[in-house]
């Protein structure tokens, strides 16, 4: 089941809704099922019952306590079953009503003080609660941390009644990520003919701008290039104690900005969370070769190495400090690959970001070395300009999505691991956009490397076979002997052969950075791994094929000093389309 609690002003208002048809027509037969003391006048039933009589009733208390009374004095829980659930009667619904006010404080079990209420039915699978809250003694129930309470109530009710159960999804991380769009937001985006609501634009284009930045006031800089308006709120002492962001020509109805507060996009974003990722720090990203079309494909690089050793470093410590830091560094890596993308794969890959948001760890540190790591990748993405479709720019781009397809599948597999369903299917469908975005780039590389390897002598055929054997175990060498990939990763192997490398060694040290046995593909993996290892160039040019100076760049890790990079203008956020509707709205904390 579940549950969703808000609050408001207008008793009178709620009623009209809960015993209306709808906005749609959708309301069937609406009646109370429960109510404080069992015999609340029911307009849905009883002829001659008006909406006056039962708002009076229940605001009894509220006009009695006068200004003692808070100005938001209706509470408002709905509880939905799942789909898959039996039909449910009136008296179970009550039952159910009755534990749910209880547990929130509404109304506590034989407290003859408890708030006034109702449970309103109009449709099988839910019901509405109202709440007045007053007590019987004119004070103010104490309903802080209802929420929490009333979901855990929810496990216990599901076990009693034999329904499908969502315990699996009640992690104190469940609901951390960024809220879905409401309902309101989806029209205004649907009115306006966008593809998303400007929350979701809005979220994209901040975290782009935190994506690798060193500063503060760079973060600040890049909001400005977006054209994202800022507003600090500060303390008395003139400290900055928050940031809210507004989209330009995004308007309400009194023609003035539409403010988000950073923890409003996204818990992730609130001004302390941004300032710890911060001064985790990201070094300056190194581009040994002067040639500076060549940075993008070598920024790339960078990156993939990074998540490689992350992903090798999670196999090590699955922790959650160290998982949390993964996490959000790949999250602005894919920010920074994003805004540096061409159109090709730029939608699938902010896609990736947003679902990946959905997995954080929000109420765990994460561990500063990780994070500067990831963070100092997505600084050289964005460091090193926008790929602008150059052979070697596709090439790199299949490296660094084949690894972030891999760490997607890791991620999910930490949380199944841990019953976190929720996070897992979010980084599932993360993985799910990267393969797509994988594919635009891999299909013309990796076509031209299965083109050379039909030229392969047999020989040269059988000798990097023989290395795979030596290489890999047995079970895995034969799996990846039978990929369709087989071909170009032969061909891979002949080439690094031909430039000098032992493909043996290339091969252990590609195999070595484990989780293998995860990837879609292992000789996908292996081939962009060996190709970046061993710096060999884009397109195949025989087997005398030498490594250029641009792949000579991306094998060298030096501590010279650090070239000047020109500062690249970030692009703004690039919309995705608008997710459906969510089948039950947002709970509140």
């Amino acid at each position: 089941m579940i549950a969703s609690i808000g609050g408001g002003s207008s008793t009178m208002g709620l009623l009209k809704y809960l015993f209306g048809p709808g906005e749609h027509n959708e309301h069937d037969n609406p009646h109370i099922v429960g109510s404080w003391d069992g015999f609340a006048p029911d307009p849905g039933r009883e002829p001659g019952v008006t909406f006056t009589q039962l708002r009076d009733a229940l605001d009894l208390r509220v006009v009695q306590a006068g200004e003692r009374a808070p100005k938001e004095h209706v509470w408002h829980c709905s509880v939905r079953a799942a789909s898959t659930d039996r039909l449910l009667t009136d008296e179970e619904w009550d039952h159910i009503a009755q534990r749910i006010v209880a547990a929130a404080g509404v109304a506590p079990e034989g407290d003859p003080d408890g708030c006034r209420w109702i449970a309103v039915r109009h449709a099988d699978d839910h019901i509405h609660i109202l709440a007045t809250l007053v007590r019987g003694n004119l004070t103010q129930p104490r309903i802080r941390g209802d929420w929490g309470r009333v979901e855990n109530e929810l496990t216990l009710i599901e076990n009693e009644l034999g329904l499908f159960s969502l315990a699996h999804a009640r992690t104190k991380d469940r609901h951390s990520g960024p809220k879905r769009p409401t309902r309101a937001e989806l029209r205004k985006a649907e009115r306006r003919n966008l593809t998303q609501t400007p929350r979701e634009t809005l979220r994209t284009a901040v975290r782009q701008s935190l994506a690798g930045a060193a500063t503060e006031e760079e973060f600040l800089r890049r909001l400005a290039e977006h054209g994202i308006r800022t507003s600090t709120r500060r303390a008395p002492s003139g400290d900055a104690i928050g940031y809210k962001f507004a989209l330009p020509g995004d308007r309400n109805a009194k023609n003035e900005p539409v403010w988000f507060s950073g923890s409003k996009l996204d818990p992730d974003l609130s001004l302390p969370k941004i300032r710890a990722r911060l001064a985790a720090g990201a070094a300056e990203p190194v581009y040994p070769d002067p040639n500076e079309h060549t940075w993008p494909a070598s920024g790339r690089h960078q990156a993939s190495t990074t998540i490689d050793h992350a992903l090798a470093a999670l196999a090590d410590d699955q922790s959650d400090d160290r998982t949390a830091a993964t996490i959000s560094g790949s999250i602005e890596i894919l920010d920074a690959l994003a805004a540096t993308s061409p159109v090709l794969s730029r939608k699938e890959i902010t896609q990736a970001a947003r679902a990946l948001d959905r997995t954080g760890l929000t109420h765990t540190r994460a561990a500063k070395t990780d994070l500067r790591a990831m963070r100092s990748a997505a600084r050289a993405v964005l460091n090193a300009g926008p790929a602008v479709g150059r052979a070697e720019d596709g090439a790199a781009a299949a490296t660094v999505l084949s690894s972030l397809v891999l760490l997607a599948v890791v991620i999910a597999k930490w949380h199944t691991a841990r019953g976190h369903e929720y996070q897992a299917q979010a980084a599932n469908a993360a993985a799910d956009h990267l393969r797509t975005a994988y594919a635009r780039h891999a299909a013309k590389p990796m076509a031209v490397l299965d083109l050379h390897s039909q030229r392969l002598p047999q020989p040269a055929q059988d000798r990097q076979a023989a290395a795979i054997r030596h290489a890999l175990p047995a079970d895995h060498a034969t799996k990846v002997l039978n990929e369709n990939g087989w071909n170009a990763l032969s061909a891979t192997l002949a080439e690094a052969e031909a430039a000098g490398h032992d493909p043996a060694v290339l091969l252990a040290q590609a195999a070595g950075r484990r989780e293998l046995a995860s990837a879609d593909s292992a000789t996908a993996v292996l081939n962009w791994r060996i190709r970046r290892d061993a710096g060999l160039p884009t397109t195949p040019t025989g087997a005398a094929a030498k490594p250029t100076t641009r792949t000579g760049a991306a094998l060298v890790r030096t501590t010279t000093v650090r070239q000047t990079v020109p500062r690249v203008d970030i692009p703004a956020a690039q919309p995705a389309p608008v997710p459906a509707a969510p089948s039950s709205p947002r709970p509140r904390r």
